[in-house]
């Protein structure tokens, strides 16, 4: 995956380009965790797409990038980008749609004659999903100082690898610079969900992100015979998981919001022993914070009523909860008016913009019909028409905030 000297490519072929890097042969899905060889990979190729583009990159202490255009400038910043990495046996949008995007809406810009008057940078947050080391938004929340380095450092992948371990970090305690005078983030991203399905429009501009959060259950039992232990004389997790997981499911349900156990930890793991202990981590999404809050406060009281039943105690412990994120409304309402008055939503995923959004910087999002409705998942899907409506519509969100003059 190497540009030429002075080569740039089309929308078309850096999908290409991109499409085969930490692709599953069996699942069709991808694996590109932070700082693993995949995700490496796309960092190269995100250095390439620059450097042909005669962008100057800047990576930041915790391994964001961002490569800029424009004159130099201290403050008035505009930024857009997304993220490279997946979670396991993702889709091949959820992330890269937009990074790519910004490179080829940045193309079409020049090739339109903008002249940017404010500096552009195109942003590769890292850790976006955490599905390696269990926070979602670190990059972004480490480089706008919601999370600290001292907290950042100690946390390990599933397979005990400290982040501290992987990365240096800054050598003095310090932050990231890299948002210093950015007073605008755009992002672009594939939809995970229906929305642009049901009003069969291709492009649309994101309102607000829901609140939600993810919940680690530590549900602790007894180990014991699976054969020769009678099922009224045990101390069972994983029965207590199980109806906590089922709990969940009628709780979102009856209430319109979501809920959801999509990870456990089962110890010791054998198939003829009862479990001794039983993690699992509940991701909980709704409308509202007061809606997050009780849908999440009935969950943990079924749990705890289940585990007075079977012997088990529970323990639940927030390890990352975030209010609603609601964009900033004149941005909004100016891209939505700019790109021909296209549909307005809320999300119910998060994002670096979110992140972004609460540290004070004004941000939108935008993003790209996906007519499977599906994300998170191999079937994740966006036509090439869509996509390039995309980088069009983005094109020109950004001349409207970079350029004061458009060569004819």
């Amino acid at each position: 995956m190497t540009f030429s000297t002075g080569e740039v490519a089309d929308f078309e072929q850096m999908w290409r380009d991109l499409a085969p890097v930490g692709r599953s042969a069996s699942s069709g899905g991808y694996f590109r965790q932070p700082w693993q060889a995949a995700e490496l990979e796309l960092r190269t190729w995100f250095r390439e797409a620059a450097g042909a583009r005669g962008l100057e990159v800047e990576e930041d202490p915790f391994g964001n990038l961002v490569a800029w255009w424009g004159p130099p400038a201290e403050a008035g910043k505009v930024l857009t980008g997304s993220h490279l990495d997946s979670v396991l046996d993702g889709g091949a949008y959820d992330g890269p749609l937009g990074v790519v995007s910004s490179f080829a809406a940045l193309d079409l810009m020049r090739s339109r004659g903008v002249e940017p008057a404010r500096r552009l940078g195109v942003a590769a947050f890292v850790e976006e999903e955490g599905s390696r080391f269990g926070r979602a938004c670190l990059g972004s929340r480490l480089a706008v100082g919601a999370t600290t380095w001292d907290l950042a450092r100690e946390l390990t992948d599933r397979d005990g690898v400290r982040l501290g371990d992987v990365i240096e970090g800054p050598a003095d305690g310090a932050g990231s610079t890299m948002l210093d005078g950015v007073a605008t983030y755009v992002e672009l991203h594939v939809e995970q969900g229906r929305g642009l399905i049901d009003l069969d429009a291709p492009v649309g501009v994101h309102s607000a992100i829901w609140p939600h959060g993810r919940y680690r259950y530590d549900i602790a039992g007894r180990a014991d015979h699976a054969g020769t232990t009678r099922m009224e004389d045990r101390a069972d997790p994983m029965l207590t998981y199980a109806m906590t997981a089922l709990a969940a499911n009628k709780q979102a349900r009856l209430s319109g919001q979501r809920a959801t156990f999509g990870r456990i930890d089962v110890r010791p793991n054998g198939t003829n022993a009862v479990p001794s202990h039983v993690t699992a981590w509940l991701d909980a999404r709704a409308e509202s914070d007061a809606t997050l809050a009780a849908v999440v406060a009935a969950v943990e009281k079924q749990a705890t009523d289940r585990a007075e039943r079977d012997g088990t105690t529970v323990t639940v412990t927030p390890e990352s909860v975030s209010g609603e994120v609601a964009f900033d409304p004149a941005l909004r309402d100016e891209l939505a008016a700019r790109l021909g008055g296209v549909p307005v939503l809320p999300t119910q995923a998060g994002h670096d913009a979110g992140i972004l959004q609460d540290a004070g910087i004004p941000t939108a999002m935008l993003f790209v019909r996906n007519p499977s409705g599906v994300s998170h998942s191999p079937y994740e899907t966006a036509e090439t028409a869509d996509c390039l409506a995309g980088v069009e519509a983005l094109a020109d969100a950004l001349t409207g905030l970079v350029a004061d003059q458009v060569v004819p």
